[in-house]
């Protein structure tokens, strides 16, 4: 269950690494063309997703490699569960339907992480 954990942890750790990053760090006009939403959201929000998105990816890694409150890790990967329902729901709301199938992956990658984090408890 471990390497499974790792494996699974560690490919969502650097996806939202990246997609956070791009959030906290390119403008609104930048980040249009991949990401149609920022248009509807404030930028200090995108700010702040892409911020949640940087921790979510340290929480997954950090608590469980150093052996502090390893339980984090598994409250990191329900937080990027939440955050991938609420990408669900704001590409639904837009008429977006059909470019959930990258959420509805990350939503189950990110579940499948919190279960395989249980074994430390």
């Amino acid at each position: 269950m471990d390497v499974a954990y790792w494996i699974v942890a560690g490919l969502l750790a650097l996806f939202y690494v990246y997609a956070g990053g791009m959030k906290v760090l390119r403008s609104q006009e930048q980040l249009r063309p991949m990401m149609g939403w920022v248009d509807r959201v404030p930028t200090a929000l995108v700010r702040v997703i892409g911020t949640l998105e940087i921790l979510g990816a340290a929480g997954l890694i950090l608590p469980p490699l150093t052996g502090i409150a390893p339980v984090l890790a598994v409250a990191a990967a329900v937080g990027l569960v939440l955050i991938q329902v609420g990408g669900i729901a704001v590409h639904v709301s837009r008429g977006e339907a059909r470019l959930i199938g990258l959420n509805i992956a990350l939503l189950v990658a990110a579940a499948a992480s919190a279960w395989l984090g249980t074994t430390w408890l």
